[in-house]
Order: structure tokens, then C-alpha cells, then sequence
């Protein structure tokens, strides 16, 4: 659902966007311009119920990467909006990544990493807000980085006492892990149950972690 275009906005009128179940978008990456998005259809995946295919069990055990934390915040912005084969298009705009580059500033945004041989290889970044996680987007250039990232803000988000994390929309792969849909009345419910406590820190500073927690 659109809103309308946005001619102005403001890290802290999206932070109360996010807590009434909007999220912006943009129709292009070359598209200034940003409309507000409520679902009527929500995708989640229920930090309970996650799910991690065997096969990528085995390879978390085998720890193929460095996983790090907000260190390379910008860079993920910019590896996900990046044209590739299987995402010819993409969202997110130069104004989706000052917006969140300034929510990172303001820790209400953060990334999971993945580096090998000191080369970023994938990530994902999302928003903090009081025990709820917004997940955003991901990218990949390595077998299985941004599975890997995935799985470690689940750790990461459970170990710190999250109720909620939203991933806006539902696709097959993260069906895999556990996703679901729920309508918006129900998400509403939920998105009030995770703004009902203390705002959590998702990461106190930048940092390297190799944990996930």
C-alpha cells in the first residue's frame, strides 16, 4: 500500500514510522522520490520458530567467515543496492541510504557481516527499535554469506531479549527458514507487544563479532 511520495523526511519521522508499520521505499534506484508502504500482508520470521537447513547447520559449525558488526555499515547499504544478475533492479535510492546511514549514527541501524580474507563477501542491515528488528535487505558473494548473516542476527536478536523480527515481506528463501505471513491486524498486535518494553541495544559500538551474540 502507498502512502504518497515523500518530499522530505527525517531519520526520527521514520523511526515513528516504523512503530506505526510503515516502511519507505522507492520505485527505482534512480527514483529520488519515496513512498510510504503498510502490507496487508506481513512477513515475519518468528524468533522461536527459526528454522536452519542441515546443510547450512554444517557450514555455521564450520565457521567459513568472519562475522562482524557494524563496521562496514554503508558498504552493505551499497553492496545491496548494487544491480545484479538474479536483482536487476533494486530500491533502495541515494535517499534510503542517507536516511539509514544516519539512523546507523544514530544506533537504530546496524549490519551483519561476513568477511573473508578481509574482503566483505555478504551482509545484511536492518533497524533496531525497542525489542523489534526491521530487516531491510541482504546480498551475497560467497556461498551461503548472507545465510550465514542471517542466522547470527537470529542469535544475536534472541540472546538480547527481541520479540519481533520483521522481514516486510515473505519470499521462498526465507521460507526455508521459517518465515511467515500474517495479516496486518495481527502484525499491529505484535508490533505493539515489541515496542511495549526497554529499547534494546542490538550493539552498543561498532565492533568484530565472531560469536553472533
Amino acid at each position: 500500500m502507498r502512502r504518497g511520495s515523500l518530499p522530505q523526511i527525517t531519520p526520527d519521522l521514520l523511526l515513528r514510522a516504523y512503530a506505526s508499520g510503515l516502511f519507505p521505499m522507492a520505485d527505482s534506484a534512480d527514483d529520488p522520490d519515496l513512498f510510504w508502504v503498510e502490507p496487508e500482508v506481513r512477513g515475519l520470521l518468528p524468533l522461536d520458530g527459526f528454522h536452519v537447513p542441515k546443510r547450512l547447520a554444517r557450514t555455521v559449525r564450520q565457521a567459513p567467515f568472519e562475522i562482524r558488526i557494524n563496521t562496514a555499515f554503508e558498504t552493505v547499504v551499497a553492496a545491496c543496492a548494487e544491480s545484479v544478475e538474479n536483482r536487476p533492479s533494486t530500491w533502495i535510492n541515494s535517499t534510503i541510504t542517507e536516511l539509514y546511514s544516519e539512523l546507523h549514527r544514530l544506533n537504530h541501524a546496524h549490519s551483519v557481516e561476513a568477511w573473508r580474507d578481509g574482503k566483505l563477501v555478504g551482509g545484511l542491515y536492518g533497524v533496531s527499535l525497542r525489542r523489534a528488528f526491521f530487516g531491510e535487505s541482504m546480498f551475497s558473494r560467497a556461498t551461503d554469506a548472507s545465510k550465514i548473516c542471517l542466522v547470527h542476527l537470529v542469535e544475536r536478536l534472541c540472546a538480547r531479549g527481541f520479540v519481533l523480527l520483521d522481514t516486510q515481506f515473505t519470499t521462498e528463501h526465507l521460507k526455508r527458514f521459517g518465515a511467515i505471513d500474517v495479516p496486518r491486524e495481527d502484525y499491529v498486535d505484535l508490533l505493539a507487544e515489541a515496542l511495549d518494553g526497554p529499547d534494546l541495544a542490538f550493539a552498543d559500538t561498532d565492533q568484530r563479532d565472531r560469536t553472533g551474540t
